[in-house]
């Protein structure tokens, strides 16, 4: 389920300075900020990835992925139908593609 999503077309010199706001909110707050009003707690612990591909002679798209198990789902753990397993929820936060242009600003 997406939460949310941002998709526009910047400078290099932007992508650079809205990379390290997300740094620096990780760093300050341990939260991410999105759109108007929206925040997320991010775990201490994350699993990273980071995939660069090239999609054509002449493009490219690098993704920054980062997600982790949400400490109150795994607080309030759930049996399983019958097997007595706990189930947890995974969060997933993707940063927008630069390669992708978009109208929305």
């Amino acid at each position: 389920m997406d939460i949310y999503e941002d998709a526009r077309t910047v400078s290099r010199a932007d992508l650079a300075a809205w990379l390290r706001q997300l740094a620096g909110q990780l760093e300050t707050t341990g939260h991410l900020f999105y759109g108007a009003a929206g925040t997320i707690a991010v775990a201490d612990q994350v699993r990273c990835e980071l995939e660069v591909e090239q999609e054509g002679t002449d493009e490219f798209s690098v993704e920054i992925e980062f997600s982790w198990v949400s400490p109150r789902t795994a607080e309030a753990v759930e049996p399983s139908a019958g097997t007595g397993a706990a189930r947890e929820t995974e969060t997933k936060t993707e940063a927008p593609d630069p390669a992708e242009s978009s109208t929305a600003e």
